[in-house]
């Protein structure tokens, strides 16, 4: 299996954890926010944006430790400022695009139509409200589109890339050969 496979796989095991974290942080949050008097929307909002919070936590840890090769010359602290600011902007995109899913589902027929049918599909195995199921289906999308920008950046501005492998073995390598010469010229003139 190809390294990049394997990656993928892995990124796709730990964004599987971070997604129940996630996942059900923001459905419970949110529930509790509507039951306090909030509307639908607030409500998922306020629970993605906690969701997403504990959610990059454990995210960072897994992904360092089993994803990504971190970068030598980079030190932890900074290392996660980028992950965080990489989050942060993912984040953004997880409001945005939840806030337009709830927007669309709230005012465009046939995407409230479908958010009915599958609730009343749901409904069969969970007790759902169409609010509840209307801030899963956002938070569904949501996450996808993040998942593959969190891939991408964190792969480009984190991940130590192999040409840095290759170069550090290149000089490694002439180093040595240089040193073989040193002492071929060395043992001539003894």
């Amino acid at each position: 299996m190809s390294k990049l496979l394997k990656q993928i796989l892995r990124f796709a095991v730990v964004g599987g954890i971070s997604f129940v974290v996630d996942f059900v942080i923001t459905n419970v949050v949110a529930l509790l926010i509507r039951n306090i008097g909030f509307n639908a929307t607030t409500a998922a909002m306020m629970g993605a944006l906690v969701g997403f919070i504990v959610s990059i936590i454990v995210n960072y840890l897994l992904s360092m430790h089993w994803v990504f090769t971190r970068k030598d010359d980079m030190n932890r602290g900074k290392e996660f400022i980028i992950f965080v600011i990489l989050s942060l902007i993912g984040l953004g995109l997880n409001e945005l695009i939840i806030l337009g899913c709830m927007y669309l589902i709230n005012n465009v027929g046939w995407c409230g139509a479908f958010t009915q049918w599958c609730l009343d599909v749901v409904n069969h195995f969970l007790d759902m409200t169409f609010d509840g199921m209307a801030t899963a289906g956002s938070k569904i999308i949501a996450t996808a589109v993040v998942m593959v920008f969190n891939f991408v950046t964190r792969k480009i501005f984190l991940e130590k890339k192999e040409d840095d492998d290759t170069l550090e073995d290149a000089t490694e390598a002439k180093v040595d050969t240089e040193d073989d010469k040193a002492d071929a010229e060395d043992s001539k003139v003894e």
